[in-house]
């Protein structure tokens, strides 16, 4: 069995004194056993009490702690007594009392010998483990007193953190090292010996849960080839306390309600590799659900109450299923007012019958109303931008639902670096205030990059941002894309609260030219554009476009497609869209859904007739440990009209970070015999993500995916055995200059002149 080690050295320096203070101690008690004890009416009073050596700590300390008073009568008990409190304080090596007459009583003198101050604090012997490490486990400091309590304390806490890293066969000696009379120096000798890590562990006992499942919720885990960076194999005594509760939570999760889970056993193999850690479990028998019922309840029936609870009779017993369905009733209760509301779950356990027998005893209390509305930390963003987004106002009753969703909302704006909202309940009153505090964050963003490609050669890119302008919510953007075969400029500003009204405003104006290997685009429009939320999570907008065109230097070898695009077209042309989105968090989801229909009908004026339609719809679903699983669907249709053909540049490119990882793009659609890419007139998109959390603090994630889709041309019809299929891995980092996404495609069935794989990178958005 291994055990922890704790060697604690008897302090070489001034262990000797020790023996000869053991002796002295004695002579005094022997010398106080033969003073005669004396009563409180008879025997000598303590005229004077004197306290010699005490330097670190003052007098009144001293004499507050003593039971002996100048004045009272003298006792020897009371002395003893007073002798182990001096003691205990930890301060002194040595304690001894002169007892002498006086003034025609006793007086007691007490001579303190102090222990010394420790002047520095140094480790020997430390290589795998630094020193900055240890000193921060330790809380014992220079200028503290050489005590051997705290002294062992801190070689017990620096012993426990090397197993915590798996150095079981570490020994620490403490040793002290005289200075001078009043001073120590404390060195923490360090054999580290070599790292032993768990390589198996041994589940007994269980039968109806298998060792799988059982280690499946256990975050320590059997060392393996990669523990040096995963960190499995170690075996930390506070993880696996937990461990062991997860396991009983599992247990009671499947109706055993009497299941025992024993203390972890350690055994370390003889060559002193190897640990082998054993869980013993004794389950018992499995419980089911006997009679449900509801008590306490006038607001609503015990059926209403009922049909938010997916426990039922003859079910097994599921503790966990059990708190969801308190929370459950709990919400019913909070949505319509009742702040304070509680449930009690009452089990009573029928051993005979083998059943849980379930009350739910409720406590309703009274309806709370929304008092004071509060709102703090906003140095910079206006109130009312903070206070349009919290859905109740004063006076209101109070809603835990709503309450949920003002967060969700105030957070979206990604205004701010945290944001909190604290219900202080007034009992009394019935109220319940709203203190909302935020902290800003910066939120304008200059960035400035560049690189090469082989098609646009060497690229410029600059934006700069604003989406807080002057604290309204205003967000102002312009950026400027320059390379040698491609110039693009771009400026936008939208108003989510046009004129405090709620409804949005938005204006955009751009200029952007493009040499494409076939032909050259210049492009010079603008838009505006109006939006609306029908209802919390359904809103919609209306925007107009207007764009003028000029396809020149068409070369002889271009498709027809391309020809008859050429020369100068205007697009004048109004886009409805429509949407709901239930997203916990814009930029950052793991739960809800957003579902868009977008149109596009261009022939208001302008020499382009067309019409585009768009459904897109993405689904995330969180898993476990914070892990999220997403779908996303796209489905887009165009065509010209008035015997007009679709504009080239309204076609659907598919390839690239936003359609199909892995291809070029529009590399996943028609391509003409010279290899320029033409786009289609339909599209189907299809991608499945898993998205995990790698390094929650700085907001770091992984994401494996899989993507589908094909664009198809007039006269196609969408065939899935020409579809495209890529799938990859990358990164999301919530990054200082916005969401940024690294992301490796791997085409997994090339066509000719088309690259396996593919390295993307993007900043400004989330797929």
């Amino acid at each position: 069995m291994v055990k922890g080690i704790s060697l604690v050295n008897p302090f070489v320096s001034f262990g000797s004194k020790l023996h000869i203070l053991t002796a002295i101690t004695f002579l005094f008690f022997v010398f106080l056993l033969n003073v005669p004890a004396v009563s409180a009416e008879s025997g000598p009073v303590v005229t004077s009490i004197g306290l010699n050596g005490n330097k670190k700590i003052g007098e009144e300390t001293i004499l507050a702690k003593m039971k002996s008073k100048a004045g009272a009568p003298f006792s020897k008990n009371a002395v003893q007594e007073d002798i182990k409190k001096l003691y205990g304080i930890g301060y002194f090596d040595d304690v001894r009392v002169e007892i002498e007459s006086f003034e025609g009583g006793i007086k007691l003198t007490f001579n303190f010998t102090e222990k010394p101050t420790i002047a520095s604090i140094d480790f020997q012997g430390n290589e795998k483990v630094e020193t900055k490490d240890l000193k921060d486990k330790i809380t014992i400091t220079a200028g503290a007193i050489a005590s051997i309590p705290l002294i062992t304390d801190n070689t017990e806490k620096l012993i426990s953190y090397y197993h915590s890293e798996g150095y079981w066969l570490v020994k620490v000696i403490p040793i002290t090292r005289e200075i001078s009379q009043d001073t120590v120096a404390l060195t923490f000798q360090i054999s580290e010996g070599q790292k032993v890590l768990i390589k198996n562990i041994v589940i007994e006992g269980n039968k109806a849960l298998s060792k799988k499942e059982i280690k499946k919720v256990m975050k320590t885990k059997e060392g393996g080839l990669f523990s040096f960076i995963t960190g499995s194999g170690v075996y930390q005594s506070e993880q696996i306390r937990v461990d062991l509760e997860r396991i009983r939570d599992m247990y009671l999760n499947h109706g055993f309600i009497y299941a025992a889970i024993s203390e972890p056993e350690l055994t370390l193999s003889p060559e002193k590799k190897k640990l082998t850690l054993k869980i013993s479990i004794s389950e018992g028998e499995q419980y089911k659900i006997g009679e449900m019922k509801v008590a306490g309840n006038t607001v609503f029936t015990n059926e209403e109450i009922l049909k938010n609870v997916k426990s039922a009779t003859g079910q097994v017993f599921d503790r966990g299923k059990l708190k969801n369905d308190i929370d459950s009733i709990l919400d019913l209760y909070t949505e319509k007012g009742y702040a304070m509301a509680d449930v009690n779950p009452l089990v009573d356990v029928n051993t005979k019958d083998e059943a849980a027998n379930i009350t739910l005893s409720v406590t309703e209390g009274s309806i709370f109303r929304i008092g004071r509305i509060d709102i703090a930390g906003n140095t910079k963003t206006y109130d009312k931008v903070v206070r349009r987004e919290i859905r109740l106002d004063e006076g209101d009753v109070y809603n835990k639902k709503l309450l949920k969703r003002s967060y969700q909302r105030i957070n979206n704006l990604n205004f701010f670096e945290s944001v909190d909202i604290s219900p202080q309940p007034r009992s009394e009153e019935k109220l319940i205030d709203l203190n909302v505090k935020v902290k800003e964050k910066l939120t304008g963003m200059l960035s400035i990059g560049g690189g090469y490609s082989s098609v646009d050669k060497f690229m410029v890119m600059g934006e700069i941002t604003q989406a807080n302008l002057f604290g309204k919510g205003l967000y102002l953007r312009f950026k400027a894309d320059l390379s040698a075969r491609r110039k693009n400029y771009n400026l936008s500003l939208r108003d989510p609260w046009f004129m405090d009204k709620p409804v949005s405003a938005s204006f955009s104006i751009y200029n952007e030219f493009y040499e494409y290997p076939d032909y050259d685009k210049k492009a010079t429009g603008g838009s505006v554009g109006f939006g609306k939320e029908f209802s919390e999570y359904v809103g919609g907008d209306i925007t107009y476009n207007i764009e003028n065109v000029d396809i020149t230097k068409v070369s002889d070898s271009a498709s027809s497609v391309i020809k008859d695009q050429e020369g100068r077209k205007l697009t004048s042309s109004i886009s409805p869209s429509i949407w709901r989105d239930t997203r916990d968090n814009y930029i950052d989801t793991t739960s809800g859904s957003r579902n868009a229909l977008y149109s596009q009908l261009a022939g208001l004026g302008g020499s382009n007739y067309f019409y585009k339609g768009l459904v897109d719809s993405i689904w995330y679903f969180p898993v476990i440990w914070d892990m999220t699983f997403s779908v996303r669907g796209r489905f887009g249709y165009a065509n010209g009209y008035n015997g007009k053909e679709l504009p080239l540049y309204e076609r659907f490119y598919v390839g690239g970070i936003n359609t199909v990882r892995g291809l070029g793009f529009g590399e996943g659609g028609p391509i003409d015999s010279s290899g320029e890419k033409l786009g289609g007139n339909k599209e189907l998109l299809f991608n499945a993500e898993y998205i995990f959390p790698i390094e929650k603090e700085i907001r770091l994630k992984g994401v494996l995916f899989f993507d589908y889709g094909r664009a198809f041309d007039n006269g196609e019809n969408i065939a899935l055995s020409k579809m495209r299929y890529t799938a990859g891995a990358g990164f999301r980092w919530m990054s200082p200059l916005g969401p940024l996404r690294l992301e490796w495609g791997f085409n997994l069935k090339p066509e000719e002149n088309e690259s396996r794989q593919k390295l993307e990178f993007s900043i400004g958005g989330i797929f």
